[in-house]
């Protein structure tokens, strides 16, 4: 069973409550502290803390230890901190409540071989040139409008260790040209599985606007530099007298020069593929050419061109005269050095004036850099691509010097070098950054702020008495999970607008207002409404954003007085179902599982009524009640003729999933149990719709579908009538439907004549999705009488 919080400590309370605000205050208890344990510190990535614990893991692992008593036990204890920091919600659960939040998990338990972590573990964290992608940065890198190559791989599979080296080698060639990213699959299992990967390795190209493009050739560098280069859309152009002097006179008006290759017979001229290269790095800022000058000689021989050489023609460049037109002649045949060179000599982004800026920013969308004199964190060369990258968007791309208008910067709270999107509506409607200072991360940041409602806040602007609703994030930009979540603010924000308005405030900047608050972890997520304070509890993720959201204005759980309880649960009608959590609010294992228990509510809504009471302000009624440890879970069954009250939930997992799997069980059947006879005389010869479950007693996966089949049974009562085939008890029956596996679905429709012992095969196991499928499928039945009838009568 999880874990509990006794009540027989409540002539303590005062003193409990305060060892909890200190736990909580310090995150968690230094002594089993997970970061420590690791050696990293708090605001550690995913890719650090891998290689914190492989380094430690190759020392303590039992296997090179095996003469200490201890190593075992020493082993698990690093194993258990990495199994939940590696993971986003295990990370937040246990920053904000300590080892109290996990009781339910029990991640860690087990490990491999040596061997396993000093070959197959973190393949490609050494490597900077491939950016290994977690479920929280997968989406913000592939549409960022970059071309990404990414090998989707489970550390397990010998096809990844025996491709890893050829990956590393097309990584550093392609560097620049395209994103090389990698995604181990055994940590982000959900990942893969979304994005429908069911072998590795898998190699897939993604582009916005295009549809991923699987590899499926051998995986020889040449081949996947060649598949790769396909989805490289720039072009290199063929000069000529005739085309040249009027591309280098109209890159003025453009404001986009032009890299020429000048191939003469003297000297080596840069291959097709090298071209092609710096076309792909250098697109949208720098046009690429060659010219032949075999060919066109007297043009070469006008530009004092003898032998091969690049040149680079910034725009207006002058002809007559290179040297004074700022003509670069470079002679590297190195891709990379030739992109570096042209990158230094681009132009750097606009300085706006603090004159300026209000109007500026008024009207039109803005990625500003800060930058405080010298401290220029927008001097990276690659940044040079953004306001290519953001020219769809209509964002420009400019920077601001705080040094010189400090005044300004403190107005929006900017107290270092740092970057802000602003939205078209002055400097009251914007968002700094706080993600990776990457090219891709920023490009992602900008194109979902802009186009969202999420906006930056401070003792100015906080909603303190505001009318209107408001979502605040309170947070810290060192914490991971707090970066993580902020994608998700911004995807829901665009679904709540005009409803719910949503604000990010930095701890580290307004310490006191988050002391007023009361802030004690990062992330913490509350909604205003006036004087109502509610705290968020669930995962990071946009949909369950918006399901607290509705739960705030549709309550799925009961919160039960003593009167209530005893009217709506005692006394209750003789169909109706309870469950009830009998909680304290200052009990870690309890909060843990208020995410979880609305969840659930909204799951059985219908079914089975869900309430909640609190034993810390009724605490003389739940001792009454019995209530020895928090929390209590209770299920109230319909009354029936026998002496059994309620049951108690003694399950070790406390998700939604597994306690409304139990609560169901509780619930009368409404499928029917056929045998063979009646399988033939009401399925197959009757004239009703049914659905069928195919099972066998001893299968676990048909236990589990169980509880999801009445709940079909009750969405399609009326419709659809439902049937369970014990395939143990029948065997000849299943046999003759042809089930091959359990459990198995089927839908035997009515349609006017017997049907067919092979049924339709239904391929899912969410009751919803059934139930969806089999609307779909009556309302064509019903469209093919009506279309029949029709024909009928005329």
């Amino acid at each position: 069973m999880g874990l509990v919080c006794s009540t027989g400590d409540r002539a303590r309370g005062f003193r409990s409550l305060l060892v909890l605000l200190v736990c909580l205050i310090v995150l968690v208890c230094p002594d089993r502290d997970y970061y420590s344990l690791l050696g990293v510190s708090k605001e550690a990535s995913s890719r650090e803390i891998r290689q914190a614990f492989k380094k430690l893991a190759l020392k303590l692992h039992p296997d090179k230890n095996q003469n200490d008593p201890n190593a075992h036990e020493n082993f698990l204890k690093i194993n258990r901190a990495y199994e939940v920091l590696k993971d986003e919600d295990l990370r937040k659960k246990y920053d904000k409540y300590g080892e109290k939040g996990l009781e339910d998990q029990q991640q860690g338990g087990r490990y491999e071989s040596w061997n396993f972590y000093r070959y197959d573990f973190g393949i490609y964290d050494d490597d900077p040139e491939i950016i290994t992608l977690d479920r929280g940065e997968f989406d913000a890198a592939v549409n960022s409008g970059e071309l990404w190559f990414v090998n989707f791989y489970s550390p397990r599979c010998s096809h990844c260790h025996e491709l890893a080296p050829t990956w590393r080698e097309f990584a550093k060639e392609m560097d620049g040209v395209i994103r090389i990213g990698a995604v181990n699959c055994g940590d982000n299992r959900m990942l893969c599985r979304i994005k429908g990967i069911n072998s590795y390795p898998s190699l897939y190209i993604f582009k916005t606007g295009m549809q991923p493009m699987k590899y499926y050739g051998d995986r020889s560098k040449e081949s996947l530099k060649n598949f790769a280069m396909q989805y490289v859309t720039s072009t290199v152009t063929e000069l000529w007298a005739g085309n040249f002097v009027n591309a280098i006179e109209t890159s003025f008006a453009s404001g986009v020069g032009w890299l020429i290759t000048f191939c003469a017979e003297r000297g080596d001229c840069l291959s097709h593929q090298t071209r092609l290269k710096l076309a792909g790095m250098l697109e949208g800022l720098v046009n690429v050419g060659w010219m032949d000058c075999g060919t066109q000689g007297e043009l070469c021989d006008n530009l004092d061109i003898s032998s091969s050489t690049t040149a680079y023609f910034p725009p207006g460049a002058t002809l007559n005269n290179k040297e004074k037109g700022g003509v670069l002649f470079l002679n590297s045949l190195d891709a990379r050095e030739i992109y570096q060179e042209v990158m230094k000599h681009l132009p750097d982004f606009e300085l706006i004036s603090a004159a300026s800026l209000e109007d500026r920013l008024a009207h039109h969308r803005w990625l500003i850099f800060f930058q405080f004199g010298n401290d220029d964190k927008s001097s990276i060369q690659e940044f040079k691509k953004l306001s290519f990258l953001l020219k769809e968007e209509h964002i420009q791309v400019g920077k601001f010097d705080c040094v010189s208008s400090p005044t300004i910067c403190n107005k929006l709270y900017v107290y270092q070098p740092s970057l802000a999107v602003f939205k078209g509506k002055g400097t009251d409607d914007y968002e700094i950054h706080h993600g990776k200072k990457i090219l891709y991360d920023i490009v992602a940041f900008a194109k979902e702020s802009v186009n969202s409602h999420v906006i930056t806040l401070g003792p100015q602007n906080f909603p303190d008495k505001e009318k209107e609703p408001w979502l605040v994030d309170f947070f810290a930009p060192w914490c991971p999970p707090c970066r993580a979540l902020l994608p998700e603010l911004r995807k829901a924000s665009k679904h709540l607008y005009g409803q719910l308005k949503f604000g990010t405030l930095d701890c580290t900047v307004h310490e006191g207002l988050c002391n007023m608050h009361n802030i004690r972890a990062y992330p913490t997520t509350v909604v205003f409404n006036q004087s109502d304070v509610h705290e968020y509890e669930g995962h990071h993720s946009a949909e369950q954003i918006l399901e607290f959201i509705e739960d705030l204005r549709n309550p799925s759980v009961v919160s039960l007085t003593p009167e209530t309880f005893v009217e709506l649960v005692k006394r209750r009608k003789r169909e109706e179902t309870w469950m009830v959590d009998f909680y304290a609010p200052w009990c870690g294992p309890c909060q843990a599982l208020m995410p979880e228990w609305k969840k659930m509510a909204r799951m059985l809504i219908g079914l089975i009524n869900v309430g909640s009471v609190d034993c810390q302000r009724y605490y003389s009624f739940c001792q009454q009640e019995g209530i020895r440890g928090y929390p209590e879970i209770r299920l109230f069954p319909q009354k029936s003729n026998t002496a059994q009250q309620y049951y108690s939930y003694n399950g070790w997992h406390r998700d939604s999933y597994s306690m409304r799997a139990w609560a169901l069980g509780y619930l009368p059947q409404v499928s029917v149990d056929l045998t063979p006879q009646t399988f033939i005389e009401k399925v197959l010869n009757g004239k009703d719709h049914w659905v069928i479950d195919f099972y066998a007693p001893w299968c676990g996966p048909c236990q589990n579908f169980a509880p999801e089949f009445e709940m079909l049974a009750r969405t399609m009562k009326g419709k659809v009538k439902a049937g369970k085939v014990d395939c143990q008890a029948y065997g000849h029956t299943c046999q003759s439907a042809d089930i091959r596996a359990y459990p198995t679905v089927k839908f035997y429709p009515y349609q006017g004549s017997k049907k067919n012992v092979f049924g339709e095969l239904v391929d899912s196991r969410d009751a919803k999705v059934i139930a969806n499928l089999l609307n779909e499928k009556l309302e064509a039945i019903q469209s093919k009488r009506k279309k029949s009838r029709n024909k009928d009568e005329l």
